[in-house]
């Protein structure tokens, strides 16, 4: 397993497992979250297709697990409409049109792989209208502390790249956009933080640079941004928002989809 995918499986862990203090429950959970894992990027990948029969006892061969494993793994799958169970037809993979696409940890999966660019369009072309209404938004609800935040992100952005430490930078620019978002006051958009997090963490396994010639123009225009916020000037907020996510739109445009890391 590549490290890449190594981490994360601990992300989808974390996301399906939870707590527990009975020792063999964190060892079915542990088994529960490697399986659903596995089951999601091959479903997102295309070695599970579409309408493809999922049985429990094979499955249990395959995994090495119980049935009661399995059932917890497949209810989990169906809950982000991947799978879907009848009476007399069983579990079977669902269309991608029935996934939950928002979902971080289906985020996750179509990032790992083919789709990785295909989502990063989508997602961009989505936070176009989202971010630029939450800047508009924030400009009369953002808090003296969101403020102080955000103009913090933007130097923290600006210290990685300095440093070359692209895990750094990629989590400054993620708590920068969560800030935005969740400053907005809109439940609705404070929740698509997590989305556009999950998907902004999708590029640590990018085989393109993170830091690159126009890292620096980004970091600019995410301090405008934080000074427009400061100075509650909506429409500069809402242009520099634009441009932050157009700009890294046009990054992606001419780019070909990277192949999955197996």
């Amino acid at each position: 397993m590549s490290g890449t995918h190594r981490a994360a499986t601990e992300r989808s862990q974390r996301v399906f497992a939870g707590g527990s203090r009975q020792s063999s429950r964190i060892l079915e959970r542990g088994l529960h979250a490697q399986v659903v894992h596995t089951l999601g990027r091959d479903i997102v990948d295309g070695t599970l297709a579409t309408g493809q029969a999922l049985i429990p006892d094979d499955l249990c061969s395959r995994f090495a697990v119980s049935r009661s494993v399995i059932r917890e793994s497949l209810r989990a799958l169906e809950s982000l409409g991947m799978v879907s169970a009848r009476p007399q037809v069983g579990t079977r993979v669902s269309a991608e049109e029935n996934w939950d696409l928002l979902n971080p940890q289906v985020v996750l999966w179509r990032g790992e792989g083919t789709q990785y660019l295909r989502q990063m369009h989508e997602l961009l072309e989505l936070r176009l209208g989202v971010e630029s209404a939450a800047a508009e938004l924030a400009t009369q609800r953002i808090t003296a502390e969101q403020v102080d935040a955000l103009a913090s992100a933007a130097e923290a952005m600006a210290a990685a790249a300095q440093a070359q430490d692209a895990e750094g930078f990629l989590e400054a620019d993620v708590s920068f956009h969560d800030i935005l978002l969740r400053s907005s006051g809109n439940a609705i958009m404070a929740q698509f933080a997590d989305t556009v997090g999950a998907v902004l963490r999708t590029r640590s396994g990018d085989t393109g640079h993170t830091i690159h010639d126009r890292t620096g123009r980004s970091i600019a225009n995410h301090r405008q941004l934080a000074a427009a916020l400061r100075d509650r000037d909506a429409d500069a907020a809402r242009r520099w928002a634009r441009t932050i996510v157009q700009e890294t739109l046009t990054e992606f445009s001419d780019r070909t989809p990277r192949a999955a890391s197996l």
